[in-house]
């Protein structure tokens, strides 16, 4: 059974102007119960998010990405997730919330738009049909106004011929189609929120500039905030305003795109970044992996998570690394050992000249 508490957050980042933001996470713990032990999904996440913005999440799979978003959404199945902290939209909580509460919510004020379009989608209804459902479940829409705005959400998001493609299949979209055919379900009522969880996975690289490009536009528009997942940073440097980077369910880094990108100060940050295949670069210099795996959630490390996959351990000293967890700042910062004047002089020196 689900057990949902509110945490202590007299210690969590507050809003300067008193003003509640849109969406605020704090203290945000996800456990599952599996029959090897429970798995420690998400471990202590805050982040904040206004109306208009656009957050990045970031990290590798298993990172606790897609895990955090689907709890917003109270999407987790009750019998084996153990849920808490404290989740506010726009002032209601979100966390203990019924099941009739959240579904009047989902698809209305806040929405999803699924990794795998293929698999998200109903093989055995018209793509029309799919997204005509939710109009009419939350605004008492006719059928008749409900296909008419299927038809108005398909032009929206560039797909051709709108009023015959809406009594198409998903198997007789194109994948990049599919995926707008996905953003337009997500928006037919306006949420508020909309989380799109790798949204351009497999689709080639002009595709996915459209379909970022597409979620821009549709924000601006609309005014709507959204939450980015992905793995790759290369995807969020031009849609993101600001970034969160988890690792083994905890957040190890935040800030904006631009510092993230220009000065992150996480070794894991620079990992991902350091991976990146480069215009530039020659062919004849090999990508830089990070070294090593995630940890189990099962059983993660003690101390900092990344510990077991640092290359600067050593510069920090003694077992600290290994026995205390380092805190991640409210506001700009990182969760490292490293001192600020270390993690420049590193970044400066070692990390910098392969970034070019």
């Amino acid at each position: 059974m689900t057990t949902l508490t509110k945490p202590d957050t007299s210690s969590a980042p507050q809003d300067p102007a008193g003003d509640a933001p849109f969406l605020s996470v704090r203290d945000l713990y996800v456990r599952f119960a599996t029959e090897d032990g429970t798995v420690k999904a998400v471990d202590g996440l805050s982040f904040d998010l206004e109306r208009g913005e656009t957050l990045g999440i970031v990290g590798e799979s298993g990172s606790g990405k897609s895990v955090t978003n689907l709890a917003i959404l109270g999407l987790h199945n009750p019998r084996n997730t153990t849920i808490t902290g404290e989740i506010l939209l726009d002032g209601q909580e979100l966390t203990g919330a019924s099941q009739r509460t959240l579904e009047r919510l989902r698809g209305n004020k806040m929405a999803m738009i699924f990794q795998d379009s293929l698999t998200a989608l109903s093989p055995y209804y018209t793509v029309g049909r799919q997204i005509a459902e939710p109009f009419m479940k939350h605004t008492g829409a006719s059928r008749r106004e409900a296909r008419a705005r299927a038809i108005e959400m398909l032009a929206k998001v560039g797909i051709p011929q709108p009023q015959t493609r809406v009594d198409d299949y998903p198997h007789q979209f194109s994948g990049g189609m599919r995926q707008r055919a996905m953003i337009a379900l997500a928006l037919v009522c306006d949420p508020a929120l909309l989380i799109a969880d790798e949204p351009t996975t497999a689709l080639d690289v002009t595709v996915q500039a459209q379909v970022l490009d597409l979620l821009k536009d549709l924000q601006q528009e609309t005014g709507t905030a959204i939450i980015l997942i992905t793995h790759d940073l290369g995807v969020i440097a031009n849609t993101a305003d600001k970034v969160v980077v988890m690792y083994a369910g905890r957040a190890v880094e935040r800030g904006t795109t631009r510092e993230i990108l220009k000065e992150p100060q996480h070794p894991y940050a620079w990992g991902l970044l350091g991976s990146i295949p480069r215009l530039t670069a020659s062919v004849d210099v090999p990508l830089a992996p990070i070294p090593g795996s995630p940890p189990s959630l099962l059983n993660p490390p003690s101390g900092c998570p990344f510990h077991t996959r640092c290359a600067f351990t050593a510069t920090v000293g003694g077992d600290r690394c290994s026995t205390e967890r380092p805190q991640l700042p409210d506001g700009r910062g990182s969760a490292c050992h490293l001192t600020a004047e270390q993690k420049r002089d590193i970044f400066i020196e070692q990390i910098q000249p392969r970034l070019r």
